[in-house]
């Protein structure tokens, strides 16, 4: 029974991908053409119309894309956005989520696949963090997003949580600009990820609900850079007890140690 259920599973994961990759193909030409508007203003339809795509393949592949306010969101105001990061499917809800102008700090080595990388190009701002040049240049790239009233979105852990517990320990590079910048931090946390794709491989995705919980919003307003633990520290407690509510973890005492960014 267990490898008939698995047949299902891979004929059900090559439909979704297949489909993802029409979608992609149909959406490709109006991105391109939406690079003649600029930056600012072409930046922002790519993002409508990857917000589209993740909708149609949502819809097509029976994925549920709820969001839960825990507390209110001003979609009116800038964010610098921060949440776990734990699957491949972490991308789709950051994007159906962009209700307000937004720039996702994203990995270069994704820039590497056909056709897909030239859309996430794009749409995203390249950071290598084994190259300190390109790290210096997205985040001059995200500071000068937020200053065109454009919101941001960073993985604080960098890479994939492949651990037991909720979160791995945060890099200090959206915090610094937070505080650089005087821009508040919205937490946000995908409960079920890991459920719809798990990280062994991308012959692991199910259909059923994708979750994205707001959380209560961290201003920032007169903290200078030796706050940068406390606030990081705080950013971490509150997203660690917010998965918690959602799912069941070990229980550990953890505080995210010092990294840069």
């Amino acid at each position: 029974m267990k490898w008939i259920l698995r047949l299902l599973q891979w004929v059900y994961c090559l439909y979704a991908l297949l489909l993802f990759i029409l979608i992609m193909f149909l959406v490709f030409p109006f991105i391109m053409l939406a690079l003649l508007f600029g930056k600012i203003k072409g930046g922002n339809i790519i993002y409508q119309l990857c917000r589209a795509w993740a909708i149609a393949w949502y819809f097509l592949i029976g994925i549920r894309h709820k969001e839960i306010y825990e507390h209110p969101h001003d979609r009116g105001r800038q964010y610098i956005f921060v949440c776990n990061h734990i699957s491949y499917m972490d991308i789709p809800p950051i994007v159906l989520i962009a209700h307000q102008p937004v720039r996702i700090l994203g990995k270069y080595e994704m820039v590497k696949i056909p056709v897909f990388g030239w859309i996430y190009r794009a749409a995203v701002i390249l950071v290598d963090r084994r190259d300190s040049d390109t790290r210096s240049r997205s985040v001059r790239a995200l500071k000068s997003a937020l200053r065109h009233h454009i919101s941001i979105f960073i993985f604080p852990e960098g890479t994939f949580n492949e651990t037991a517990a909720p979160l791995k320990d945060f890099y200090d590079g959206a915090f610094r600009i937070a505080i650089e910048t005087q821009t508040p931090i919205k937490p946000l946390l995908l409960v079920d990820t890991l459920d719809r794709m798990h990280y062994r491989g991308l012959f692991e995705l199910t259909p059923g609900i994708n979750r994205v919980v707001y959380l209560e919003e961290i201003p920032v307003d007169g903290l200078t850079m030796k706050d940068i633990q406390s606030l990081k520290q705080k950013v971490y407690s509150i997203m660690d007890s917010g998965l918690r509510r959602y799912r069941s973890y070990p229980s550990m005492d953890h505080s995210p140690s010092s990294i840069d960014y």
